[in-house]
């Protein structure tokens, strides 16, 4: 089956480890994203966002017509650099895995944001806000990354 697919790609002027505290914790993303609540309903096997972490994820904004909740397992977490989780229940997705990847680059943090899930009714139904809600979510993690970046000693 044809795979759906979405992206947004930055680079913010701050450090990796900056940009990391970010995308690796879902209490911050109400922070940084368009989202009202971020938090853990299981913590990870070896850090409270690590893998096997499920976060749930609560849309700020209205995505699809409603707003929206996403139940989410980390499934990687390399520190400073890889972020891969799936969606487990919430949004209309079948085998949905994205990966946020950071690498270092002059003057600070190349970020590429994907996903991939099944060519489904629902999923192109999904597809369609969500190639709307990456660029906006790219836009506000690399401002705010920016932000603390600028902080830091």
């Amino acid at each position: 089956m044809a795979q759906l697919h979405v992206e947004a790609e930055a680079t913010a002027k701050a450090s990796p480890q900056t940009v990391w505290a970010l995308v690796s914790d879902a209490t911050k993303y109400p922070y940084w994203g368009p989202w009202s609540d971020g938090h853990y309903e299981r913590a990870g096997e070896e850090s409270p966002g690590g893998v096997g972490a499920v976060q749930v994820l609560r849309s700020a904004e209205r995505y699809l017509g409603r707003h929206t909740t996403s139940v989410e397992k980390i499934l990687e977490f390399e520190e400073d650099r890889h972020l891969a989780y799936t969606v487990i229940r919430g949004i209309p997705v079948r085998n949905y895995r994205a990966d946020v990847i950071l690498t270092p680059s002059a003057g600070g943090t190349h970020i590429r944001w994907v996903a991939d899930w099944d060519n489904t009714l629902r999923g192109r139904m999904a597809w369609r806000g969500l190639r709307a809600f990456y660029p906006e979510m790219m836009a506000g993690l690399v401002a705010a990354a920016e932000r603390d970046g600028a902080q830091s000693p």
